[in-house]
């Protein structure tokens, strides 16, 4: 049996999904976590377009790019929950419509 190999039309189409995904979470959600779950969201699919790419040039540098780009991930994600957590203990909730009354 023959290896087919996946074309690169397919990864971006499959990048486009996952980021409109995490448009609409960011966008329809109310609740701080599932916001930030889809910003990490659209930030793989930003990732797995230049992989897709990288790999149909041949070319190490969008490897490099998606390296970088995890790594800046991984520390907004430790930001991020460090600024939600604190959020939750001042207020209570972590519900985004609550958080325009910080006053409390």
């Amino acid at each position: 049996m023959e290896a087919s190999e996946v074309s690169v039309e397919l990864y971006v189409l499959l990048s486009a999904v996952l980021f409109i995904m995490g448009v609409l979470g960011v966008l329809l959600r109310r609740n701080a976590i599932l916001v930030f779950m889809s910003v990490e969201l659209m930030l793989n699919a930003g990732n797995l377009a230049l992989a897709a790419f990288a790999r149909q040039w041949g070319n190490g540098d969008g490897h490099l790019m998606v390296f970088f780009v995890m790594t800046v991930a991984a520390a907004e994600v430790a930001v991020g929950l460090a600024l939600i957590v604190a959020i939750f203990r001042t207020k209570q909730s972590i519900n985004i419509d609550d958080l325009h009354m910080f006053k409390d």
